[in-house]
């Protein structure tokens, strides 16, 4: 090798070092893909729904896409593919896509196909490569308890009028999202906060197995957050995960542990209540109040006529919206959605869209009933609770159209990861 190829490849040379710098991010992403993909749903957490940071989760959803993408090349990778899940997902996908390239472009409706079909497409698939390690599941585990933990924070805070600690400030504007007076957390939607609730804290259960103090303290202060929702679908599917999963968990402690906190959570929830005034005025209203019940009953029947005129095609996204917003004529609501996915499916696209989900749906329970030989430790725990976890989104589905891309990240990434094992012993 030449003198002059030595000094420029020398640690001295400048433009060595610069060149270094410059590829440094590209050496971490390839290393670490966890720790981007964490990120990733960091910032699905925390998107603001204003226009500033409009596209923050999509640029941060195309590194993620763009470094696993040349990580699974330069490893010379298979891409995970599982003919259950990923067809009925792919379908999906399409058919959402194919329709709405027949409109105009519209940036919105463009985003909420993005949240509920393209990117949990990719995620799940993502998951399988990214998390087939310990290390790379840990990563996973500090996020779940971090992200626990922030949003059991604020929904107190919201429940003990501690406006001033709720962070970001944009939970407190009134104009954007829905239910400003309850705990909605950065998703502007009380289900959508409470599915979250629900499903980090079984997750926390499942994954995190050294750190039984932090879930214990997590567990015990939980079921205010949920209390703070206000949300009566969160309530129940709450109460009835607690107990299942006392039972689900083979482990005797466990059970006591489940069982004792939903008692504490019960008895303190009741003696906040009782000793303030106003959140026991708030909580008899929120138990008795009937106007958000025949207004969603409301747009139920207008859905349903919709589907019953379009059963097999379904409606244009675009035409959707404006259809249900004219037979909704009486009401003066500031958006009008179905507020029940299986009911948005059969408007949109008609029974195949329902017949696909309900496909999707049914391997994804198939997960759990075969486990590989072998299989111990936290994908084992994840495998036990995961007809839980699957319920409890089902459930809620039923109150909401669940568009929340954190929500069905979270769902399909742990989908990923009970697939993994699969796919690296095969």
């Amino acid at each position: 090798m030449s003198s002059r190829a030595l000094a420029w490849q020398s640690d001295d040379n400048p433009l060595w070092q610069v060149a270094g710098l410059l590829l440094r991010p590209l050496h971490l992403g390839l290393a670490f893909p966890s720790v981007l993909y964490v990120a990733a749903m960091s910032v699905f957490l925390f998107r603001p729904p204003d226009l500033f940071s409009f596209y923050a989760d999509r640029i941060a959803f195309g590194i993620l896409v763009f470094f696993v993408g040349l990580r699974t090349m330069a490893l010379r990778d298979k891409i995970p593919f599982f003919a259950g899940l990923s067809l009925p997902m792919l379908a999906l996908t399409a058919l959402a896509v194919l329709r709405v390239l027949r409109e105009p472009f519209d940036a919105q409706i463009w985003s909420i196909i993005a949240s509920k079909y393209i990117v949990p497409f990719a995620l799940f698939h993502i998951a399988v490569l990214v998390f087939r390690g310990a290390s790379q599941r840990r990563h996973f585990e500090i996020f779940v308890i971090l992200a626990l933990a922030y949003l059991v924070f604020i929904a107190i805070a919201f429940l003990v009028d501690a406006r001033s600690l709720i962070f970001p400030r944009f939970i407190l504007d009134e104009g954007l999202g829905f239910h400003p007076d309850r705990a909605r957390g950065p998703f502007l939607q009380a289900v959508a906060n409470g599915v979250s609730l629900n499903i980090l804290g079984i997750l926390v259960i499942a994954l995190s197995e050294k750190r039984k103090i932090v879930v214990t303290g997590l567990w015990m202060i939980l079921p205010l957050a949920v209390l703070a929702t206000m949300t009566r679908a969160v309530w129940t599917s709450f109460a009835v995960t607690t107990i299942v999963l006392g039972f689900r968990l083979v482990e005797h402690r466990r059970q006591a542990v489940c069982a004792f906190l939903a008692v504490v959570g019960l008895v303190m929830g009741l003696a906040t209540g009782v000793g303030n005034t106003s959140l026991k005025s708030a909580l008899w209203d929120r138990t008795g109040e009937r106007g958000p019940v025949e207004a969603r009953l409301a747009v139920y029947d207008a859905g349903w006529a919709m589907f019953r005129e379009r059963p097999l095609t379904g409606w244009a996204a675009r035409g959707m919206y404006a259809e249900l917003a004219r037979r909704m004529e009486g009401y003066h609501l500031r958006t009008f959605y179905v507020h029940n996915t299986y009911l948005a499916l059969l408007v949109e696209f008609g029974v195949p869209g329902l017949a696909l989900y309900g496909i999707l749906f049914f391997n994804l329970f198939r997960l759990s009933w075969h486990s590989p030989p072998g299989e111990s430790g936290p994908v084992a725990a994840l495998r036990k609770v995961w007809p839980i976890l699957l319920c409890v989104y089902l459930f809620n589905a039923f109150f909401v159209d669940m568009a929340y891309q954190f929500v069905i990240g979270l769902v399909f990434t742990v989908a990923g990861m009970l697939c993994a094992p699969r796919e690296s012993a095969a």
